[in-house]
């Protein structure tokens, strides 16, 4: 055949040959592969905004080993303590956004930090997206073991006497604690006094040695201090009893169903992460917290396994922001 006849044909050939090429790049179901290639090459730095052996740390490191796995990417987690959970939140909120940084946020810095201080570096709702649900962590209400009270309507009914503010040790001013508290006063009709710690540990200290009449502190803290006899629980926030803590009741079995807070940690990325990127890290985040031995682990630290959706998770965070920031204002704290 002349060769002059065969140039159409293979002109033809190579257009559909581009043709299909362009297409296949782009199908979404090969976006994931892509944005694992490009976007996530790796290392990812997990940021968590408190020190490690914290209860923030050891969910951020147990998450952090096995999503690493999941995406087969060296991992490493990032302490930023201090503020709250403040300087972690304004460090990944303005962060490259292409995945490879990612906050630990949690309800403090994310929820309860925009209202309370009005000169706050970052805005979570525009600067950061969830990604997913890890866990959430329920609160107790305990008092020394001194204390005469062993029933949220006891403890009420004596609040509402003493003509004085009732004092709440806190583990830092804005975090779900001191507000929690100020929920349930607002709710049971006294007013409350917090008193900030510096530390969990001299906060522990305090609610021990009856320097305060009770606080709100998460149910893995008070598991221990509770089974060692140290300090007497009242009531928990979570909406069924823990099974950590049976025979402690729940604040709607106590009467105040609308004290049900708990702190939520989300892992999140600056808002700019484009979608498939996001998609990728929320599934390897589900498939990690779903291992046997990371809710195993989570749960007997005292956390709710939730691994969550992105839209979810999104949710979550609209409905907290708006939440807390009632409480807030309610309170007429100013943090700054």
């Amino acid at each position: 055949m002349p060769q002059h006849r065969l140039a159409p044909r293979r002109l033809a050939c190579r257009r559909l040959l581009h043709l299909a090429l362009a297409l296949a790049a782009c199908s979404p179901a090969l976006w994931p592969a892509a944005a694992t290639a490009q976007s996530l090459s790796g290392p990812i730095k997990l940021t968590v905004g408190f020190p490690p052996g914290s209860g923030p740390d050891v969910v951020a490191r147990t998450l952090g080993q096995a999503l690493g796995e999941e995406l087969k990417l060296p991992l490493a987690v990032d302490n930023k303590a201090g503020a709250g959970g403040q300087i972690a939140a304004q460090s990944v909120a303005k962060s490259l956004a292409d995945g490879n940084t990612v906050l630990l946020g949690e309800v403090g810095s994310i929820s309860i930090a925009p209202p309370a201080f009005s000169k706050l570096p970052y805005q979570p709702l525009k600067e950061l997206v969830a990604i997913s649900e890890v866990v959430r962590s329920d609160f107790v209400m305990v008092v020394p073991a001194t204390s005469p009270h062993r029933t949220v309507a006891e403890f009420v009914k004596a609040a509402k006497a003493d003509k004085l503010a009732v004092l709440f040790a806190t583990f830092g001013a804005g975090t779900p604690g001191h507000f929690g508290a100020e929920l349930l006063g607002s709710q049971a009709g006294f007013a409350v006094e917090a008193v900030h710690y510096r530390s969990t540990g001299d906060a522990i200290t305090g609610i021990i040695a009856g320097d305060v009449k009770a606080a709100m502190v998460s149910t893995a803290l008070a598991m221990a201090q509770v089974k060692g006899g140290k300090v007497r629980a009242l009531a928990t926030t979570a909406k069924e009893r823990s099974a950590l803590l049976p025979d402690v009741p729940t604040f709607a079995e106590a009467g105040y169903p609308g004290a049900d807070f708990s702190a939520w940690f989300a892992l999140m990325a600056p808002a700019a992460t484009p979608a498939p990127v996001l998609d990728l890290l929320q599934r390897a985040t589900v498939t990690a917290l779903r291992q046997p031995e990371v809710s195993k682990k989570l749960q007997e630290a005292g956390f709710v396994m939730v691994a969550s959706s992105r839209a979810d998770a999104q949710a979550m965070m609209v409905r907290e922001a708006s939440r807390w920031a009632a409480v807030v204002k309610a309170s007429g704290f100013k943090g700054d």
